[in-house]
């Protein structure tokens, strides 16, 4: 009638893995660095968030653009000629 306990996630440490891990940061860092340490790491992850989702959103603009340029058809070459044709005069 006895079961065994199975994590729900086994790669990740358990209770007395944690209480280790967290002792060789204080021993390692000190305990006054360790929430500067932390709070660091948490602007950074900020940092990446955000240049994230910038990243996104241009990624969706240049994608809005070229459905944009798709549906509206453009007369590139009579646009190209009359450009060239103005430089010509000028020079």
């Amino acid at each position: 009638m006895i079961g065994t306990i199975t994590p729900l996630f086994p790669g990740l440490p358990g209770g007395p893995e944690l209480l280790i891990v967290l002792l060789v940061l204080v021993l390692l860092f000190g305990a006054n660095k360790i929430p500067k340490l932390a709070r660091s790491t948490g602007q950074a992850m900020g940092e990446f968030r955000r240049g994230r989702e910038e990243i996104e959103e241009e990624l969706s603009e240049i994608e809005d653009g070229d459905e944009d340029e798709e549906s509206a058809p453009t007369s590139t070459s009579s646009s190209t000629e009359s450009e060239t044709g103005k430089a010509t005069e000028t020079n």
